[in-house]
This record gives structure tokens, sequence and C-alpha cells, in this order.
């Protein structure tokens, strides 16, 4: 039997529940992917261009410090790595997390949820991000989690 590691960043908590979902559905170990200084509501206002949120995002070099550093994913098969969408792709704390783990020869399984964007922009910069793991087709989960993440289990 493989081992699977759920990993995540959730801003509002809408992923966390997903990610929670998965790890049950798929008896998979959990990891919350932590920023080092939260972020607040004013941080997170995408409609202003000096938030927090905006100016990393405007910056594809970005890598906000997480508070626990990656764990040692050795032991695992496959890597769930979720978070919502913003700006089209992955927030730059989860890039974080990508380039703090040795993903080599793991199967990579995207996440994400969303209010409207799709997250195939995610999947190829996770795909140029770690080009030596295995990023598999990812999917949206406002809704069913547990059941497409047993599917691809």
């Amino acid at each position: 039997m493989s081992r699977i590691l759920v990993a995540y960043f959730s801003a509002s908590g809408v992923t966390a529940r997903a990610a929670k979902e998965i790890a049950s559905a798929v008896g998979a170990d959990l990891f919350e992917i932590e920023p080092l200084t939260p972020y607040t509501s004013a941080d997170l206002d995408w409609t202003n261009i000096s938030s927090r949120s905006s100016v990393e995002m405007n910056d594809p070099n970005c890598r906000p410090e997480m508070k626990e550093s990656a764990p040692d994913v050795s032991g695992y098969d496959k890597v769930f790595v979720g978070f919502p969408i913003w700006w089209y792709v992955e927030p730059r704390i989860v890039d974080t997390f990508l380039e703090e783990c040795d993903l080599s020869g793991k199967t990579v399984i995207p996440f994400a949820t969303s209010g409207g964007s799709g997250i195939s922009g995610a999947e190829r910069r996770m795909k140029q991000i770690c080009p030596s793991a295995d990023i598999a087709k990812g999917k949206l989960v406002n809704s069913g989690a547990a059941a497409w993440a047993s599917s691809v289990c």
C-alpha cells in the first residue's frame, strides 16, 4: 500500500476542509502549509495592488517563509498538494513548499478551490518548479473532494 501525504495551504478554511476530506478518504497524513506571518483579511484583498497577496503574486520569485519546514517526503509515494487559486495559479507559499521538498519520482496531485478560475495554470507552474516529479492532472474540489481523491488513488 502506498503512503500518501496531503499538504495544503488554506487562507480562509475552504481548502482546509477539502484537504481533510481527501486525507480521510485515502488514509493520508496531513501537513498544513502555514506562512510564518499569517495572512490578515487586508493581506488577502486582491483588489488592492498594495496588499501582501497582490505584491507576492506580482513577483514570481517571491517565496514567503513557512511557519514549519516541509516534512520529509521520502516515505511517501503520492503527495496531494492543495491550495486556493490566486491569480490563476497556486499562491507563492505553495511554491516555497514545493521547492523545500524533494519530490523527485513522486506523484504529485494538485487540488484547488476557486470561485471561478481553473487549475491548469497551477499545473503548468508546478511542472516547472518540480520537473523530476510526476505532476498528475489536478482538480478543482469545491465539492466532491473525497470521491475524486478515492478515484485517483
